[in-house]
């Protein structure tokens, strides 16, 4: 029979390594040894840090996954709400500042990336799950501002969502192999296109 307390105490202690392992793995620089930190952080052996996980790949992945539910709960609600491109462009642009600000977590999301298109690695259902939840932050304030007239509607919203997507992982790859690629400014020159000339709007206005 299964101890109500003890089930307690150990999702309890599941949870402080995931939120310390973001911390740790966040400043972390290339090569470190994640998972000897990790349990240094948390006062466990790296033996007894996977006692609360399956495996070392369970163990990465759960901590990209609370990664997102972090980075979603901050950045992502004011894409889907957005009012206007400009804040659309704001919520993604920040996001994508903020990923500057971690490269441990960047590199072990393009690390993990490599090994998620196989369906038996634990970390394939967390980014099956990841795209198909950004695409729909994005298709939502996408569809919003096409309504609105700010938008092309010409534009296909699932398929602009997966283009931010692509954009967003593609960045993040040449600048762990570049560091000097400025992540934000490039998806904000992605948005630039997407804005209409400020002397277009101002015509149309007076026409």
């Amino acid at each position: 029979m299964t101890n109500p307390g003890r089930y307690a105490k150990g999702k309890a202690k599941r949870e402080e390594i995931l939120i310390r392992a973001l911390e740790v793995v966040g400043r972390a620089g290339p090569r470190t040894a994640y998972l000897t930190d990790i349990a240094e952080a948390v006062g466990l052996t790296p033996a007894g840090l996977l006692h609360y996980f399956d495996s070392k790949e369970e163990l990465f992945t759960e901590i990209l996954r609370k990664r997102d539910e972090v980075d979603i709960a901050q950045y992502w609600p004011q894409t889907a709400e957005a009012a206007d491109l400009t804040q659309l462009r704001k919520g993604y642009v920040d996001a994508i500042s903020h990923n500057a600000q971690v490269p441990g977590l960047v590199q072990l999301f393009t690390r993990m990336c490599a090994d998620a298109p196989d369906p038996a690695h634990p970390a394939h259902r967390l980014f099956r799950e990841r795209g198909e939840k950004l695409r729909a932050y994005f298709g939502s304030g996408i569809r919003k501002l096409q309504a609105s007239g700010d938008l092309d509607d010409r534009i296909d919203p699932e398929m602009m969502s997966r283009i931010l997507q692509a954009v967003s992982d593609g960045l993040q790859l040449q600048w762990m192999i570049e560091p000097d690629v400025d992540m934000a400014a490039g998806v904000d020159a992605l948005f630039a296109l997407l804005t209409p000339p400020s002397d277009a709007t101002d015509e149309s206005a007076g026409a």
